[in-house]
């Protein structure tokens, strides 16, 4: 029998960004991102779900203690990211689009190293309450 379980913690942070690409010109910016290539940038109120999925540990009935995730979120994830600039203030996002997809993909990056290989990693990212993607899919 299949005793996989998963868990999910929620966290969020505040950031701003601006999808563009340098490649382009404004115009071709404007109209493929439209708003969001205003070049004073705009923020988001992201919503972070992070799911592992894996047995529960037979000594301690965790699959992970929620507190340690929320620790290394903290650390890996808030800590670098909420109330930055993704474009200005980061390492990650200097050379690559802000997108979404590409903050999900880098949120799962940066945890991935730190959970245990057996548990499966999901992130969840909401930008707004209606727009969210996840990773892997």
């Amino acid at each position: 029998m299949n005793k996989k379980v998963a868990v999910y913690r929620k966290e969020h942070f505040k950031a701003a960004h601006r999808l563009f690409n340098p490649a382009w010109d404004e115009a071709t910016n404007t109209k493929v991102f439209g708003k969001c290539a205003l070049p004073n940038y705009h923020g988001h109120n992201y919503e972070l779900d992070v799911k592992l999925t894996g047995e529960p540990n037979p000594e301690t009935g965790y699959v992970m203690d929620l507190k340690e995730l929320s620790d290394l979120i903290k650390k890996e994830i808030i800590d670098r990211f909420d109330h930055r600039n993704l474009n200005l203030d980061t390492v990650e996002f200097r050379n690559l689009n802000p997108t979404a997809e590409n903050i999900a993909v880098v949120i799962y990056t940066l945890l991935r190293p730190h959970i245990p290989e057996q548990l499966e990693l999901q992130v969840r990212l909401y930008e707004t309450p209606r727009n969210f993607v996840e990773y892997p899919a």
